[in-house]
């Protein structure tokens, strides 16, 4: 049971197979630092950001699965879910 004070990170596609679980519980805060948690957490994961510090191409992030997010300086509250998926992923 996660608390409610987290964040929770679900993985789908690629992500899912590279963290070896479907979701993972991370303190709220800017969506650079839940990407840092979630490479300490999921090393399969390491290098979801460029060298510049931008979300790599080859994945998406969405907040709540309402809206995608790219400005990794967007702040994730408590309670909330950040959907990570492969970029090619689709229907």
């Amino acid at each position: 049971m996660t608390k409610s004070g987290e964040v929770i990170v679900e993985f789908f596609g690629v992500p899912r197979l590279r963290a070896g679980r479907t979701e993972l519980a991370v303190p709220p805060g800017r969506l650079a630092d839940i990407l840092t948690a979630i490479e300490h957490a999921c090393p399969g994961l390491t290098g979801l950001r460029q060298a510049d510090g931008r979300l790599s191409p080859h994945y998406l992030l969405s907040h709540d699965g309402r809206t995608f997010v790219t400005d990794l300086q967007h702040e994730i509250p408590p309670g909330s879910r950040v959907l990570l998926l492969s970029a090619d992923a689709g229907g």
